[in-house]
């Protein structure tokens, strides 16, 4: 399970609003990279694969490879403004390692 927190909820509609689709879906995802080993994929689709799960928190729709859900499992995503701007936050208990800029981990 992937966890949203109301704050990442309303980002995510924030920012749909200004996609042109009225059937846009929020994906997420990994890939080898970064600082660590995986970094962190958000992306808008129009397209649900049959591999996809899908998950539902109000008007956002999350989408996530059933081949990947194993580094996702879990997952909280945050999004929160500090002095130094906005930002999207994965605490994700899989992450053994976490790089400073906190979209890449290991496992």
């Amino acid at each position: 399970m992937i966890n949203l927190s109301p704050a990442a909820v309303q980002e995510i509609i924030r920012l749909q609003s200004k996609q042109n689709s009225s059937n846009i879906l929020f994906r997420l995802k990994v890939k080898p990279g970064g600082c660590c080993s995986f970094c962190y994929i958000m992306q808008f689709d129009t397209q649900q694969s049959s591999n996809d799960r899908v998950y539902k928190y109000g008007q956002v729709q999350v989408i996530v490879d059933s081949q990947q859900i194993e580094h996702l499992d879990g997952l909280i995503l945050d999004y929160s403004e500090d002095l130094m701007g906005g930002g999207f936050r994965f605490n994700n208990p899989n992450a053994k390692v976490v790089c400073g800029c906190g979209n890449s981990f290991s496992i």
